[in-house]
């Protein structure tokens, strides 16, 4: 035995084995049994087939929360890639005094609990004049809002909320990839006459490429699941209209309010279908696929 422990052929598997383990019980496994849910009733024990599938291409409310959650990830991606390397762009500059300060403060959100984050928005866009939205927009002389009852202004208030909890999150990411690219390309490019702004085109946003794939590879996933933001800021998962209703909020409604646990599975199976397309999608677009050129 202490051979076989000792074994320099068998030690890298004795490794490998707790991940191997953890990817087959917590991944493989449950998306094996959501697939065999997903084809049968479960309230009324009984094979149903593709039932629950013809029943989603039919059903409005399923694909008004598909609409919803699209809409939330191309708002997270506008929003949350540019602006984010901009920023880490100002952090990263010589010019920057204690860029340690501002760190902090924009990582500071992300340690906040979504809930207690979700909770302040909702106050924040309440309907009353009181309400902090209410009150700046008053102040410019305009009625106050039903924020959380319009579709457009409950689409702000979700980006406001995204954007807040993960700007500063997005920022240590490329804040990371910029520094793992050599002063002496900027120093160069720098002695060449070339400007801040052609630096950063020329320079960082291409070499940023591989931060830039991974970044966006996140905020696809966390755009198409999100949901607790959206739970929160309407107190519960029945917005006006379901303007606030995502898939991964549907699925919700389906398996736990309504334990209909097979149709749920059916639900979580479209959006992990979903999102992997997306994603095959942009990383194709990216490059990420093809072969490094020698």
């Amino acid at each position: 035995m202490k051979k076989l422990f000792y074994s320099q052929k068998i030690a890298p598997y004795v490794f490998v084995l707790p991940f191997v383990l953890t990817v087959i019980f917590f991944w493989i496994f449950p998306i094996g049994n959501g697939v065999l849910l997903s084809f049968q009733d479960v309230l009324k024990d009984e094979w149903v087939g593709l039932g629950n599938y013809k029943r989603l291409l039919s059903d409005k409310i399923f694909l008004k929360a598909v609409f919803n959650s699209v809409k939330y990830m191309i708002g997270t991606l506008v929003l949350l890639i540019p602006f984010p390397m901009l920023f880490a762009t100002l952090l990263n500059s010589k010019l920057m005094k204690k860029p340690g300060f501002f760190k902090s403060i924009y990582f500071i959100p992300a340690l906040t609990s979504v809930v207690v984050g979700g909770t302040i928005f909702r106050l924040m866009f309440g309907e009353m004049e009181t309400s902090l939205a209410n009150q700046v927009i008053g102040a410019l002389g305009l009625d106050a809002i039903k924020w959380l009852k319009g579709q457009w202004t409950s689409y702000f208030a979700l980006l406001l909320l995204a954007c807040w909890r993960w700007t500063g999150v997005n920022i240590l990411y490329f804040l990371a990839g910029l520094q793992s690219i050599s002063t002496d390309i900027y120093e160069a490019a720098s002695i060449d006459g070339a400007s801040k702004w052609q630096q950063f085109i020329k320079i960082s946003f291409p070499l940023l490429k591989p931060t830039t794939v991974y970044v966006m590879t996140i905020s696809i996933y966390a755009g198409l699941s999100m949901f607790i933001e959206s739970y929160m800021l309407w107190k519960g998962n029945n917005s006006p209209q379901n303007i606030g209703l995502t898939i991964v909020g549907y699925l919700y409604r389906q398996g736990i309010e309504k334990r209909a646990m097979g149709y749920a599975c059916a639900v979580g199976l479209i959006l992990l279908i979903i999102v992997m397309i997306i994603n095959m999608i942009q990383l194709k677009a990216t490059g990420t696929f093809d072969k490094e050129k020698r």
